[in-house]
């Protein structure tokens, strides 16, 4: 059985929730971090000396971090070809829109966006940088607009690993209170993706205990 280290109200927790979702894995999660607190624990950081989350560990294997690391862990050892090919060339296609998403989506959305309009008082906004930051971010978004375009899915036209890189920031871009760009293949494929049972489960999840009046 999976253990996993991590509240799920953070993003990268749910990008790996959603993954062992997919998969089918049985889990035992421990809420841990933001207002759970345990980060600072001389036990956590045995686990992981960031003293962030996720951690995983499978049955009494080592204590994995790094979100992307543990997707493909998952990935290799529970998901099917399609999912993750295991001829490299195919899997190259998959890893490199999945590093794409993490690198350039899901950063220039998570602290340029969601934490100035979520995570920070009303009052200490900056509209001006917040807009910025989403033209930034739709710009890159413009790419993905492209690939599904022609597409079903990220990196094909199979679901694989980079659609839970990419797929888990849109519930929060399509929640948050902002002023979005026009990119119709995106919002299809995010209505696609929210009909999935993980997503609805560990992704489309209540984030108001992140939010700073």
């Amino acid at each position: 059985m999976l253990t996993i280290w991590g509240r799920r109200t953070s993003s990268n927790v749910q990008a790996v929730m959603w993954c062992v979702g997919e998969l089918g894995l049985a889990y035992e999660r421990f809420d841990i971090g933001h207002n759970f607190g345990g980060t600072d624990t001389a036990e956590f950081g045995r686990l992981n000396p960031n003293r962030l989350v996720p951690v995983l560990a499978d049955d009494d294997g080592p204590p994995i971090w790094e979100s992307g690391a543990i997707l493909r862990y998952l990935a290799a050892k529970y998901g099917p070809k399609k999912f993750w090919p295991a001829d490299p060339s195919a899997r190259a296609q998959v890893d490199k829109w999945a590093e794409w998403a993490k690198i350039n989506v899901a950063m220039g959305f998570t602290e340029p966006v969601f934490w100035r309009v979520v995570r920070t008082a009303e009052k200490d906004r900056d509209p001006d940088a917040i807009r910025a930051a989403v033209l930034r971010l739709e710009k890159t978004l413009k790419i993905a607009e492209t690939q599904l375009s022609r597409h079903r899915f990220l990196a094909g036209d199979d679901f694989t690993l980079a659609d839970i890189q990419f797929g888990h920031v849109l519930y929060r871009y399509y929640d948050i209170d902002i002023e979005r760009g026009d990119l119709p293949a995106v919002a299809g494929y995010y209505a696609m993706l929210r009909d999935r049972p993980p997503y609805w489960k560990h992704v489309k999840v209540d984030y108001g205990d992140l939010r700073v009046e």
